[in-house]
């Protein structure tokens, strides 16, 4: 019989884990915006019972005591896994209940065993934005480490990702709403995590379906990371890290160029006349930001941007098809129009 550790011992472990892993452990730009922020409200946290979710709970937990009783972890059952799944609910009901922090739990209703890894993303964050709604904060604490860094990174090269993608994940995520997502565990990798846990003595749940090979990350985790690492001979995780925040410093760099070139004079209107010169990178982040202003949700292709782009840079009148409306050039300035009738 496996033994377990008795849930009155919960806070014990927490306490050592916060020991073994301390504050100046964890990522300093959160650790800054903690230090900083004036945002009152609960603090969210994302709590599969997994490895990683699991040791950033004990640690906000031991090293923010002042904000114990405002955390709420947030469990999403998948319901993709049957008495397992169940399992992983109740060993994280009894965990917050060890810890004196309020459990919140959702259930896919909609849930399919065929579910996509989109999908089921989609799902847990549209419970963790309700949630956190209703609770009436508006920062999420998310458990990604290292190892996600890499195989993100990886994922999303294979798709032709720029440098906003490639910087992800972000250790603090502005969203929509001025909502905070914050992710403090990226300057540990998931080894580092095990290891501290297991010296705790302290028990995760295992998600089996991790290890499915039909799921495009579990092929990257499996059987690309190891390989890379063992090739380089040094520590992978550690370099790509780096990396990952050096493309950050770019990209903010470059959203920063396109907002003091005054490329957006009126609202959802750019300026191509003002786009002469520029380089192209700052010229794309611009039109990528005018098509998120003006068609959120559009299906445009990457050969289709591409085209767009093209039109921009040449700044002769024209007007393109963006399936519902038209991005028209006249006058020196982009615009958006329903018709094909070109607006004067």
């Amino acid at each position: 019989m496996t033994r377990t550790r008795k849930t009155t011992a919960i806070p014990q472990a927490a306490a050592q884990l916060g020991a073994m892993l301390p504050a100046g452990c964890l990522h300093p730009a959160v650790r800054e915006w903690v230090d900083k922020s004036r945002m009152r409200g609960p603090w969210g946290v994302a709590f599969s019972g997994g490895a990683d979710s699991l040791a950033l709970l004990l640690l906000l937990w031991s090293h923010w005591p002042e904000r114990r009783a405002q955390l709420v972890a947030l469990h999403f059952n998948h319901r993709l896994r049957g008495a397992d799944a169940d399992a992983d609910e109740d060993f994280c009901r009894k965990t917050c209940r060890a810890l004196g922090v309020k459990c919140v739990v959702g259930r896919w209703r909609a849930a399919r065993k065929d579910a996509s890894e989109a999908e089921s993303r989609t799902a847990r964050h549209a419970f963790f934005a309700e949630a956190m709604r209703r609770a009436g904060g508006r920062v999420l604490w998310l458990a990604h480490q290292q190892d996600d860094i890499a195989e993100s990174m990886l994922m999303r090269l294979a798709r032709g990702s720029g440098t906003g993608g490639l910087a992800a994940p972000r250790p603090v995520q502005r969203m929509d709403g001025g909502r905070i997502h914050l992710r403090p565990l990226l300057t540990l990798a998931k080894r580092e995590l095990t290891a501290a846990l297991r010296g705790a003595a302290i028990k995760w749940r295992e998600d089996a379906s991790n290890a499915r090979p039909e799921y495009f990350r579990n092929r990257i985790r499996h059987s690309v990371v190891p390989v890379w690492q063992k090739s380089a001979g040094r520590d992978v995780l550690a370099g790509v890290a780096l990396a990952r925040e050096r493309l950050e410093e770019d990209d903010v760099a470059l959203e920063s160029w396109v907002d003091r070139s005054g490329l957006f004079k009126r609202a959802k209107v750019l300026d191509v006349q003002a786009c002469h010169g520029l380089p192209r990178a700052v010229v794309r982040r611009a039109l990528h930001r005018w098509l998120l202003a003006v068609r959120p949700q559009t299906d445009l292709s990457r050969q289709g941007f591409e085209l767009l782009l093209a039109a921009v840079e040449r700044g002769t009148a024209t007007r393109f098809s963006l399936g519902t409306g038209f991005a028209v050039v006249r006058r020196g300035e982009l615009a958006f129009a329903l018709r094909a009738k070109v607006p004067r």
